[in-house]
C-alpha cells in the first residue's frame, strides 16, 4: 500500500472513533462507514484529470489487479458461452427486438460499456488496463455519468445527450474519483434500467422506479422494506456478479446460504428465503410449500411488472419507419401518459410503431433456465413468429418451473433471400448508411451485415418476432402475491399451461375421471333414495311425513 496509504488508514480510523466519541458523548449512535479508507484524502487523487482513463490510472496504483478481474466478467466481454447448447452469446453476438445488434453502431451500443472506446466489434474491448472504466460502477458523487454516443466515455462539457436521456453536464472526474465507494442502485441503475432506448423499454422490471421505490413497487428496494442495493443479491465475486439471463438458474434445490456469505455464484430467491418458504402453520401454507418445485417464487410474488409509474415497451415495429409530415420531416407522435405523467412516442420515423404497458400481467412459461438464441446463422420461417430466445422447459424433466416473463412482440428486418435476421446500421450522424440519418433501409442493412461479417443476399423484408425476459424484480408485499383463483381458473393465468390443473381443462384426466366417478356415485345415490321413497310412500297409501 505504500507509506502514505498506511497513513491514510490509520488518519481516516481515528478521525472515524474521533467522531463516534463525539457522537456518543452527544447521545447519537455512531455511524461509521464500512470502508477503511477515505478516497478524499488520497495523494493520488488530489488532481484534475482530464479523462475517465486517466482517473483509472490512478485506481489501479493502489487496486493493481481489479482491471484484470474486470476484463473476465460479462459486463466487459460481452460475450458468453452457453455450456449446454455450446452457442456463444452476449451482446456482441446476439440480435434483440429491440435497437438490433451492435455490430456498426459500437458508439452508441458501447456508451454503456464498463470501459472506455470500444468502437469495433470484430474486435475485442480495448486491451489498455486504463480503458476499464472504475467510476461507472464506484462513483458515489451522483454526478458522474457516460454520453449516449462516445463509446463509454464521460461528458466533459454540457454538451449531447447521457446515456440516460438527460441532457449532458460536465462531469467534475476529481470530485468521482473522491467519492469511490460500493456500487449502488444509483451505478447499477443508470445503464440497466434504461437498456433498449430508454427508461425501462427494454427489461419491464428494471426502472427509474426502483431508485426509490415504494413498498407496494419493490418490497426488497423500498426504504420501507430492506432497501437492498442491487449488489445486495448480485453478489461480486472479483468483479464477476451473479445472476445473468444468459444462465438462469430456473430452480435452486439448495436453499439457504444467502448471497456473498455461504454461496457466491446465486442471485436466487432460495438463497434467502430456503425451499419452504411458507410458514407451514396451516393448510394454506404447507399447499403453498407444496408448489414450490414447480412454480418459480416470482410467478406468484410478482403479479405484474412495469409498475411504479414508468410504462415498458411492449411492442416494435420497425417495418414502419421513415414517415415524413407535411413538411417532409420525420414524424413523430406521444400517444401514452404513463403513470408518473410522461408523454412517450408512439410512433418515431427513425424506429417506427411502438405499444406500451404499464402493470403489465406477465407471459408463462415451464423454464428450466436455457434459452436458444436464433443467431444470424439459423434459418427461419418467415411466414411464422420468430422466438429470438426460445424458452426451454417442460413439466416432465423434473428441472422446469413455471416462470414469468416480459413478451416482446417486434416486427424487425431479415435477409429475404437467405432467411436469416439481419444486421442493420442504424447509428452514425456522419455516414451515408445510417438508417436514423437517411432512412434507407438497403443501405443499412448491407452496412450492418458487412459490420458484422455476415453473408447478405441484398434482399430484406420484416418479420414477426417474440423476445422473453425473464421477471425477478419488482417483489410484491405478501398481500398482494397472486391469488389461487387467479391461476386455478379455466380463463386465470395458468390458461394454456401444460401440467397445471384447471377446472374442466382435461376432462379425460384421472384426477377428473374420479371427480366424475365421486359425483356420479352422489347421484345415483340421491336417486336410488328418491326412487325407494316414492315406492315407500305408495305402500302406505300416500301419506307423508309432516
Amino acid at each position: 500500500m505504500g507509506g502514505y496509504g498506511l497513513r491514510a488508514v490509520a488518519l481516516a480510523l481515528g478521525l472515524g472513533l474521533v467522531w463516534a466519541f463525539g457522537a456518543a458523548a452527544q447521545g447519537q449512535a455512531p455511524q461509521l462507514s464500512q470502508s477503511t479508507t477515505d478516497h478524499s484524502k488520497l495523494k493520488e487523487l488530489q488532481k484534475d484529470f482530464a479523462s475517465g482513463p486517466e482517473v483509472t490510472a490512478a485506481c489501479l496504483s493502489c487496486h493493481t489487479e481489479a482491471a484484470t478481474q474486470v476484463k473476465h466478467s460479462i459486463h466487459w466481454k460481452w460475450e458468453f458461452e452457453n455450456p449446454s447448447t455450446g452457442q456463444i452469446l452476449g451482446k456482441s453476438h446476439v440480435v434483440n427486438s429491440f435497437c438490433g445488434t451492435v455490430a456498426s453502431n459500437e458508439a452508441r451500443c458501447t456508451s454503456c460499456h464498463t470501459g472506455y472506446g470500444w468502437t469495433d466489434m470484430s474486435a475485442p474491448p480495448p486491451s489498455e488496463a486504463t480503458a476499464v472504466d472504475c467510476l461507472v460502477c464506484h462513483d458515489t458523487s451522483g454526478q458522474y455519468t457516460k454520453l449516449d454516443s462516445a463509446a463509454g466515455h464521460p461528458p466533459l462539457e454540457a454538451k449531447g445527450k447521457t446515456i440516460t436521456g438527460a441532457d449532458a453536464w460536465a462531469v467534475d472526474l476529481k470530485k468521482a474519483a473522491q467519492s469511490v465507494g460500493a456500487p449502488g442502485r444509483e451505478n447499477c441503475g443508470s445503464c440497466h434500467f434504461y437498456g433498449g432506448g430508454g427508461d425501462n423499454v427494454k427489461h419491464g422490471d428494471l426502472s427509474s422506479a426502483l431508485f426509490h421505490p415504494g413498498l407496494d413497487v419493490d418490497v426488497h428496494m423500498s426504504a420501507e422494506g430492506e432497501n437492498f442495493t442491487c449488489s445486495t443479491c448480485h453478489h461480486s465475486d472479483r468483479h464477476i456478479f451473479a445472476g445473468s439471463r444468459y444462465d438462469v438458474h430456473a430452480m435452486d434445490p439448495e436453499g439457504t446460504g444467502k448471497p456473498g456469505q455461504i454461496r457466491q455464484d446465486v442471485a436466487t430467491c432460495e438463497s434467502c428465503h430456503g425451499t419452504a418458504p411458507h410458514k407451514a402453520l396451516s393448510v394454506t401454507g404447507m399447499k403453498l410449500n407444496d408448489h414450490v418445485d414447480r412454480i418459480a417464487c416470482q410467478t406468484c410474488h410478482i403479479p405484474s411488472f412495469a409498475r411504479g409509474g414508468v410504462a415498458t415497451k411492449t411492442g416494435w415495429d420497425w417495418s414502419t419507419a421513415g414517415r415524413m409530415d407535411a413538411d417532409g420531416k420525420p414524424a413523430h407522435e406521444e400517444n401514452y401518459v404513463q403513470g408518473d405523467g410522461k408523454a412517450l412516442h408512439t410512433y418515431l420515423a427513425t424506429k417506427g410503431d411502438f405499444e406500451w404497458g404499464e402493470n403489465v400481467v406477465p407471459h408463462y412459461a415451464w423454464f428450466n433456465g436455457q434459452v436458444e438464441y436464433t443467431l444470424t446463422d439459423k434459418v427461419i420461417d418467415p411466414t411464422q413468429v420468430v422466438e429470438i430466445n426460445r424458452i426451454e422447459g417442460s413439466p416432465d424433466d423434473g428441472r422446469s418451473r413455471i416462470w414469468p416473463f416480459k413478451r416482446m412482440e417486434g416486427r424487425q428486418a431479415y435477409d429475404a433471400g437467405l432467411n436469416h435476421l439481419a444486421y442493420a446500421n442504424v447509428w452514425g450522424p456522419t455516414t451515408d448508411t445510417a438508417y436514423w440519418t437517411n432512412f434507407d433501409w438497403a443501405k443499412a442493412i448491407e452496412a450492418g451485415m458487412a459490420a458484422a461479417g455476415k453473408d447478405y443476399s441484398g434482399q430484406y423484408g420484416f418479420v414477426d418476432t417474440h423476445m422473453y425476459w425473464p421477471i425477478t424484480h419488482m417483489v410484491a408485499p405478501a398481500s398482494d402475491a397472486v391469488d389461487c383463483r387467479e391461476c386455478h381458473a379455466p380463463q386465470g393465468r395458468m390458461a394454456g399451461i401444460t401440467g397445471v390443473y384447471l377446472p374442466g381443462s382435461n376432462p379425460t384426466s384421472p384426477g377428473a375421471l374420479i371427480g366424475i366417478a365421486f359425483f356420479l356415485a352422489m347421484a345415483s345415490g340421491v336417486l336410488l333414495h328418491t326412487v325407494l321413497r316414492i315406492i315407500t310412500r305408495g305402500g302406505k297409501g300416500g301419506k307423508t311425513h309432516d
